[in-house]
């Protein structure tokens, strides 16, 4: 099921788009605090963000700038202020699309079907995965933690993101080398001991110690 993100701060327009968009078939949800629009959007993870511009505190265009930082969901902007400029604008700072208010439902949940059919496969994909504040962006190969990145190279970040995706189970080496495999190089266990520590070391690096448990015979496991 889609995940729609509904940043409007008009509750009457917002409570409209919520139960036309549930009623389509997705999932939705409305920010109730504008101060904090990007930890909802984390939280959230949606597949499809709808954004008004005038927001209180900060405008959209400021959060969207936010989410275009590590991701690259859909932004269908939703706004009044409908001139050449704002449109233009809209689209510079990452958005996908812009539909002036008031708007038909009807039409607005054909653009939302099509930015949704144009932005995933059958299946979609996430552009992060978060497990107590360590951030992995799955677009650029990067980690965060508390603002502190570091990159990652090809067998380092699918390692995390394996170990993430499972985060509170035990991963066996021959899961995690048979997903490396997946890069066409040729990996022994040796080579994936060294990989995981150079891992460490990265964690280390951001502020995050001891991440990586090691289960002795086993495998390893996000702790």
């Amino acid at each position: 099921m889609y995940k729609i993100l509904i940043v409007e701060d008009n509750l009457i327009i917002a409570s409209s788009l919520k139960k036309q968009i549930e009623t389509w078939g997705c999932d939705a949800q409305i920010v109730s605090d504008f101060k904090n629009v990007f930890d909802f959007f984390i939280d959230y993870k949606p597949h499809l963000v709808l954004m008004d511009i005038s927001l209180p505190y900060f405008n959209g265009y400021h959060w969207c700038e936010m989410i275009r930082k590590v991701s690259k969901v859909p932004i269908l902007f939703i706004s009044s202020f409908a001139d050449n400029m704002n449109i233009i604008m809209a689209m510079n700072m990452g958005g996908d699309d812009f539909i002036s208010k008031p708007f038909d439902l009807d039409v607005l949940i054909a653009k939302i079907n099509a930015l949704l059919r144009r932005s995933y496969d059958m299946k979609p994909d996430e552009d992060f995965i978060i497990v107590k504040g360590l951030l992995l962006n799955t677009n650029n190969l990067t980690i965060e933690y508390e603002g502190i990145k570091s990159e990652l190279t090809k067998n380092e970040f699918r390692i995390l993101q394996v170990l993430m995706s499972n985060s509170g189970k035990t991963v066996s080496r021959d899961m995690l080398m048979s997903k490396l495999w997946e890069t066409d190089s040729y990996i022994d266990d040796n080579t994936l001991t060294v990989n995981i520590n150079r891992l460490r070391k990265k964690l280390e690096s951001i502020g995050l110690l001891n991440v990586i448990t090691t289960k002795k015979g086993v495998g390893y496991l996000i702790s």
